[in-house]
């Protein structure tokens, strides 16, 4: 099979170290890692995720709808520069993986030096698109002179910040290379609380968005060196020597696609806030992203879920058992779609009680909004599934160059339909402009696993009518639909769940894939087999 991915270690070139061999099966004792990574992450984001929820009303409160939607349009803004450190600690992470069986610690920790290389080669050009932001701020958040300061400060704030947080990550990448992820359970996701606090409390105390920024760099430092500590105590071998060129070329290179892809995903899933923000106002950028706070977080643990399915297809295809594969991958897009569904349905149903009760009433953007806000959360769990197969297959180059096209239509689309029609019309941008993904990825796929065949229309459409009924029905009650009191929200949100799940399982798919998603839906290690 061609790949068109930077080469990994091999198994028999002493300068990289060992890789798995063709056929080679895991050992038992990798499946129950695998779960405990898994759940470490599961808590670490649910932590997050309980902690945005507390903070996110505080900082509202505090800040005011104009200057909240400016810390979201920062926060999109700086997150742009993300991969101008050339992305080394997730190149690191690889080759750590595919050397954890190699004596040769000297070069594990020569890898190590090569990642803060390779970091610091990238370092001016960070500085450099940092500097450009920090005086650009004031122009995209559209403020007044009098807080042009004010805004400066505090993206410079969140630029170093990033540049940290990079470096930070480098002990966990090791961690994780190792499989030993699970390790820092209940650790990360304390930190997640400790830097809420930290945020939380300089807004309340009136320091503001500097406050606000100046607080995500000590959460970072705080994370840096705990990763460090706990990587020096679970893994023997943890530390840093002086790389060789060859080693830091090697990296560098690997590097690459993750720097490219990285850039052109976050022009494609950030850019929609930022434009709001310049075409309309910040206090837009506001409502737009409280609404479809739901749906993101959706999209979130889809990407847990598949993520962890997607190193078990990697194997089916790596050993070109492609009707396997392409059974699978039918599988992971059906399991998908029963999650988009049934939870979409449920955020139309009950999104706006929940904006009232958590942030008020006046943040919610509207039933349009919200609705395409979910047709959105589906179509990206779609193509993120299918960009895991690709990725999978070792064959990023063509779906870097699909997403690079969508992102400039998503781009363009959504500044013109958001100049006509405002949060409605970047909501249809977006739709169409990553039509290109969902219409490219299936074909990539198609040519990934040797021209496997592909789906009938009638397979397509019976799932797709089946949830546009589903979501309108759900959008028309959800406005109508206003609980009052958390305890009434709690127990809608479970009860239309649990009617809407087997009621979409029942309508939407075929027999005979509804009994094989069944099937994989009781079993935890259905990748495994």
């Amino acid at each position: 099979m061609a790949t068109d991915a930077a080469p990994v270690p091999s198994a028999t070139d002493p300068r990289t170290g060992p890789a798995l061999a063709p056929g080679r099966k895991p050992a038992p004792s990798l499946t129950r890692r695998a779960s405990l990574n898994v759940a470490a992450s599961l808590l670490d984001y649910s932590a997050k995720v309980a902690v945005g929820f507390v903070v996110v009303p505080i900082l509202v409160t505090g800040l005011g709808r104009s200057l909240y939607g400016v810390w979201e349009m920062l926060g999109r803004l700086v997150g742009y520069m993300s991969a101008g450190d050339g992305r080394p600690t997730q190149a690191v992470r690889l080759v750590v993986s595919n050397l954890q069986a190699s004596p040769d610690d000297g070069l594990k920790r020569r890898y190590v030096g090569s990642a803060f290389v390779v970091w610091l080669l990238f370092l001016p050009v960070s500085l450099a698109a940092g500097a450009v932001l920090i005086w650009l701020a004031p122009v995209i958040t559209k403020l007044p002179p009098g807080q042009h300061s004010m805004v400066r400060d505090t993206c410079a704030l969140l630029v170093v910040a990033l540049l940290l947080a990079n470096l930070a990550s480098l002990p966990e990448s090791v961690l994780r290379g190792m499989n030993l992820g699970y390790k820092r359970m209940g650790l990360q996701a304390f930190l997640e609380v400790v830097g809420g606090a930290l945020m939380a409390g300089a807004v309340y105390v009136g320091l503001g968005l500097v406050g606000a920024a100046g607080s995500q760099i000590v959460f970072f430092a705080l994370i840096g060196l705990c990763f460090w500590l706990v990587s020096k105590k679970y893994v023997a071998w943890f530390g840093v020597e002086r790389p060789r060129r060859a080693e830091v070329r090697g990296l560098l290179a690997l590097s690459g696609w993750y720097a490219a892809g990285e850039v052109i995903t976050k022009l494609l899933l950030a850019s929609d806030a930022l434009i709001l923000g310049m075409v309309v106002s910040p206090a837009a950028v506001t409502s737009y992203v409280l609404t479809g706070y739901a749906a993101r977080l959706a999209v979130n643990l889809h990407t847990f879920g598949a993520g962890g399915a997607i190193p078990g297809v990697g194997g089916v295809i790596g050993q070109r058992q492609y009707d396997k594969a392409t059974r699978l991958r039918r599988e992971l897009l059906a399991l998908t779609w029963l999650f988009a569904t049934a939870v979409g349905s449920t955020i139309l149903l009950w999104n706006r009680s929940f904006l009232g009760l958590w942030v008020g009433p006046e943040n919610y953007a509207g039933t349009w909004v919200n609705l395409l806000s979910v047709f959105i959360m589906a179509q990206t769990g779609f193509i993120r599934s299918d960009a895991f197969i690709i990725d999978a297959a070792l064959q990023p180059r063509r779906r870097v160059a699909v997403t690079a096209l969508s992102a400039a239509l998503t781009i363009g689309l959504g500044t013109v339909l958001t100049m006509q029609f405002g949060v409605i019309g970047l909501c249809v941008g977006v739709l169409a402009g990553r039509l290109i993904q969902s219409v490219a990825y299936p074909r990539l796929v198609h040519a990934c696993l040797g021209a496997a065949p592909r789906e009938s229309r009638g397979a397509i459409l019976r799932p797709l009518i089946v949830m546009s009924l589903l979501f309108t029905a759900c959008a028309y009650l959800g406005d109508r639909l206003v609980a009052r009191h958390w305890l009434l929200w709690g127990g809608g949100v479970a009860g239309s769940f649990v009617v809407v799940l087997p009621a979409a399982l029942a309508a939407g798919l075929p027999p005979e894939l509804r009994r094989a998603v069944i099937a994989r839906m009781r079993g935890v290690r259905w990748l495994t087999r």
